[in-house]
């Protein structure tokens, strides 16, 4: 599905040139959940918006069922930390505004718009406005909007982190249960290893500045997960140690090329 081979990233800076990521090598697969974790600063985001095709690469590609990605697609839709609702627009315009944007029939998608409220739990708050609505179900509008083209990828950028504990962990259980009901694919970038290891099928530890492939840690730990209290807990303590552990080393010499992925059967 989504296929990354010798992806680089430089910036121009005020002082010389700023190596974001140097040499990623990552296949994503076909409704996979992948997490990417690192320290502040080693180009998570740089990575989402190589693959959404906003920023061209220095050097290297990125490819999505084969054919490169070079500017923005229809078939792929990000989620920012903000929902950036417009605010003059009801809960069910801001889920229809790509459809206006795309030029398409808003008749056609008003009752897929009107489902995706439903599977995240806003059935009845369609004609409300932004305002009224809590932070977490700002997200749960944002979210509908992400998925209303139906994609093939999904682009999440800590969408979760300005939200409180609790909302957090609400949402993250909210989108396992979405993600194993629609199967969309998923690059999702957190600093959470919490969240890692809820949600995703595999996770992408990235080293410091520039970013490369620390390792690829696979979670083979069964669907639906929790935060509390299951009758996987130590699976989820050993994942939980091991990309603790590759966060706080920075031994430099330990970042190695991604681990092939898992093949069907």
């Amino acid at each position: 599905m989504i296929e990354m081979t010798g992806l680089s990233r430089t910036f121009s800076g005020r002082t010389g040139p700023v190596e974001a990521l140097r040499n990623i090598e990552l296949n994503v697969e076909d409704r996979e959940f992948v997490a990417i974790i690192g320290r502040s600063g080693c180009g998570k985001s740089t990575l989402l918006r190589l693959v959404a095709g906003l920023i061209p690469a220095t050097s290297g590609r990125v490819a999505i069922d084969g054919e490169p990605v070079t500017r923005p697609r229809r078939d792929i839709s990000m989620m920012f930390q903000r929902p950036a609702l417009l605010p003059w627009r009801s809960v069910l315009d801001n889920v229809l505004l790509p459809v206006e944007i795309f030029g398409w029939k808003r008749a056609q998608h008003r009752s897929r718009a009107q489902e995706l409220l439903e599977i995240v739990g806003l059935t009845g708050f369609e004609k409300q406005l932004p305002h009224e609505l809590s932070g977490g179900m700002q997200q749960r509008v944002a979210l509908c909007r992400a998925l209303i083209q139906q994609p093939k990828v999904l682009l999440m950028d800590e969408p979760f982190s300005a939200l409180d504990a609790l909302t957090r962990e609400e949402l993250a259980v909210e989108l396992q249960r979405i993600h194993m009901e629609l199967g969309t694919t998923i690059l999702f970038v957190t600093h959470s290893i919490q969240e890692a290891v809820l949600l995703a099928d595999r996770v992408a530890v990235l080293s410091a500045r520039p970013g490369r492939m620390r390792k690829l840690v696979t979670v083979d730990i069964p669907r639906p997960r929790s935060f509390g209290h299951n009758a996987h807990l130590e699976e989820v303590a050993v994942c939980s140690a091991e990309l603790h552990e590759l966060l706080m080393n920075t031994d430099e010499t330990r970042a190695q090329p991604a681990e092939p992925a898992p093949t069907a059967g």
